[in-house]
C-alpha cells in the first residue's frame, strides 16, 4: 500500500514551517502511524524559537506527542495493524547494556520523534514498534476522550508520572510542584494521585486557578507575590494546618525557567527531593552546599520509559487524572500561528495539532 503523507517542516529556527509531502515506509520492526494528534510542548519551542540544535539537522518536522492508529507494518511488527496507540516521547533501543540494566532513559541510541527522527507535526510518522502504547479505544470513549486528546500521555503525562515515581512520593507526603503549566499541571494531577498534599506554585492566577479546581491542589501560591523566604514560609505554615511533615518533601521543578529552578531550590528542607523536569538553557547561581546541608537529594528527568506508559494512561482512563480541561484541538495546517499564540501565552492549556 503507498500512502501520500505530508508534514511541516522547521527550515530553520523562527522561519514559517514549510508543508512537505513524503511517502512513509516502514522497515521490518517498523510501523507507519497515521496521527490523530500530537501535542505542541515546551521543548517545541525551545528548538522553533531559542536556537537549541536538533540531533538530526534541519529540516525537521518537530513533534513528540504523538497518537494515532497504526497503518502500516513491517514484517516484524503486524501485530500492531490496525491498532490505536501513543508513541512515546522517547524511544529505547531495547538491546543495549543500559537498557537491559533497566536504564533505557539513557539509551545512547534511543529515538526522539522531532529531534533524532522526523516528528509528528505531519499526517504520518514512521516509528519503531518497540514501545508502542496501546489504546483502548472502547475505554477511551467510555472515560469522555479522544485519541488527539491522549496524545499528550506521551510526554506532559509519562514525564511528570516518572518523576513522581523516581521521587518516591507516598500518601501523606507533601509535594509542590513549580510552575503547573503543561507538565506541571499533570505533575500536580499524578503527585495527588499518589496520595501526596500538593501546593502549587506559579506565576500565572489562571494557571493556579485550573491546578486547584481541576487538578487538585489544595493551596496555590504566586511567585510573583511572595519573595523566597516568604514562599517557603507559606508552604511550611500549611504544612503544620495540614499535619503534615516540615521534612521530607518533594519538590518538583516543572516550569523551564531560570526563576522557577531558582525557588524550587529555596524551597529544600531536610530530607527533601528536587526533581528537575523543566527544561532551560539559562543558567541559574546555587549553592549546593544546601543539598549537603539539609541531607537532600537532586535528580533529573529525562522522558519515561515505554514500559511504564500503561500504567500512566490508566491514571486517565479511570479518571484519577483530567485531561480535557487542558487541552485544546488546533489543525496541523495553523502550526505557525499556533506556535506563536503559545509562545506568547496566549494559548494556556496544552495545544494538539490534528492533521
Amino acid at each position: 500500500m503507498t500512502i501520500t503523507a505530508h508534514r511541516w517542516q522547521m527550515t530553520r529556527p523562527g522561519a514559517p514551517m514549510q508543508r512537505e509531502a513524503f511517502t512513509p515506509e516502514p522497515g521490518p520492526a517498523e510501523v507507519v502511524v497515521a496521527i490523530a494528534g500530537c501535542g505542541v510542548c515546551h521543548t517545541d519551542l525551545g528548538y522553533f524559537y531559542d536556537g537549541v540544535r536538533t540531533n538530526q539537522p534541519l529540516p525537521l518536522a518537530l513533534g513528540h506527542e504523538i497518537s494515532g492508529h497504526v497503518v502500516e507494518a513491517g514484517t516484524e511488527a503486524r501485530e500492531w495493524l490496525g491498532r490505536a496507540v501513543i508513541v512515546p516521547a522517547v524511544l529505547p533501543c531495547g538491546d543495549c547494556d543500559l537498557c537491559r540494566r533497566g536504564l533505557s532513559t539513557i539509551c545512547r541510541a534511543q529515538k526522539m520523534p522531532g529531534n533524532d527522527i522526523q516528528g509528528g507535526f505531519a499526517s504520518h510518522i514512521v516509528v519503531p514498534a518497540r514501545g508502542l502504547c496501546a489504546v483502548d479505544e472502547q475505554r477511551l470513549a467510555a472515560a469522555g476522550l479522544t485519541l488527539p486528546q491522549v496524545s499528550i500521555v506521551a510526554d506532559a503525562l509519562t514525564t511528570p508520572y516518572q518523576a513522581v515515581r523516581r521521587a518516591g512520593v507516598e500518601p501523606g507526603d507533601l509535594a509542590v510542584v513549580v510552575g503547573v503549566g503543561g507538565v506541571g499541571g499533570y505533575c500536580v494531577q499524578v503527585a495527588r494521585a499518589f496520595g501526596a498534599v500538593v501546593v502549587a506554585v506559579d506565576v500565572d492566577a489562571r494557571k493556579l486557578d485550573a491546578a486547584v479546581h481541576d487538578g487538585g491542589a489544595a493551596l496555590a501560591l504566586n511567585a510573583r507575590e511572595l519573595d523566597a523566604r516568604a514562599l517557603k514560609k507559606a508552604v511550611a505554615d500549611f504544612a503544620v494546618q495540614r499535619g503534615l511533615r516540615s521534612t521530607e518533601w518533594k519538590i518538583f521543578e516543572c516550569s523551564g525557567t531560570a526563576a522557577g529552578q531558582t525557588t524550587a531550590f529555596a524551597l529544600l528542607v531536610h530530607g527533601a527531593t528536587l526533581a528537575v523536569v523543566g527544561f532551560t538553557m539559562d543558567k541559574v547561581e546555587l549553592r549546593l552546599t544546601n543539598l549537603m546541608a539539609f541531607d537532600a537529594r537532586a535528580i533529573g528527568n529525562w522522558g519515561c520509559p515505554p514500559e511504564l506508559y500503561p500504567a500512566a494512561l490508566e491514571l486517565v482512563l479511570d479518571g484519577r487524572v483530567k485531561l480535557a480541561p487542558f487541552v485544546e484541538l488546533h489543525a496541523l495546517a495553523e502550526i505557525d500561528h499556533v506556535f506563536d499564540a503559545v509562545h506568547r501565552r496566549e494559548i494556556t492549556r496544552r495545544a494538539v495539532l490534528v492533521p
